[in-house]
């Protein structure tokens, strides 16, 4: 925490005490680069500066406005989400990570995080760099990894019978990245 204090960037999400803010950032800091992010969270925010503002906006003006971020599925999420805010909680943001878990497009690690930092939930908040350390650390398997979770899911979901080999699922659910660094590998096939 001594090096963090000396050493940490001032970001524009840093130090404040709205949930939404935190919830935008934590959102728009999902696999894109922080510099991209600094140059639209503060024009997102002029744009939306509530939930209320979020939800009763068009989806094309949110898509706008997120526009150079990537991964739009994301914005359409956020959108959603405040619409469904709005109209089942009162335009309140849930405090917990429990009740932020089932908003859309919120998975585990971002619920973690809104809660820790807009609420101060004690939880931990780990992404896949903290839990590929971790495993390393304790030299146990990426079994229990977040990739594996999701690609056992999506088995789930489909319906199939899966081996570690499987790279069908996968390319089904969307995920394009993990098809495709399977896929290089010698000896992939599918098995589903």
């Amino acid at each position: 925490m001594n090096w963090y204090r000396a050493h940490a960037r001032e970001l524009p999400w840093r130090g404040i005490s709205d949930p939404y803010r935190t919830w935008v950032s934590e959102v728009m800091l999902q696999q894109t680069r922080v510099a991209a992010v600094i140059e639209h969270y503060e024009d997102f925010l002029r744009r939306f500066p509530t939930i209320v503002a979020l939800a009763l906006a068009k989806e094309e003006k949110v898509l706008a406005a997120w526009s150079g971020l990537g991964y739009y599925r994301r914005a359409r999420m956020l959108h959603k989400a405040a619409k469904f805010i709005v109209e089942e909680r009162g335009g309140v943001l849930p405090r917990t990570s429990v009740e932020l878990r089932t908003l859309p497009g919120i998975g585990e690690y971002t619920c973690a995080a809104i809660a820790s930092i807009a609420f101060g939930e004690s939880i931990a908040v780990v992404d896949g760099n903290v839990e590929r350390v971790l495993l390393r650390l304790t030299g146990r398997p990426g079994v229990g990894t977040a990739a594996e979770r999701q690609r056992r899911s999506a088995c789930r979901r489909l319906r199939c019978v899966c081996t570690v080999r499987c790279t069908g699922c996968a390319r089904r659910v969307g995920n394009m990245r993990l098809h495709r660094d399977r896929r290089r590998r010698a000896g992939w096939r599918r098995t589903c």
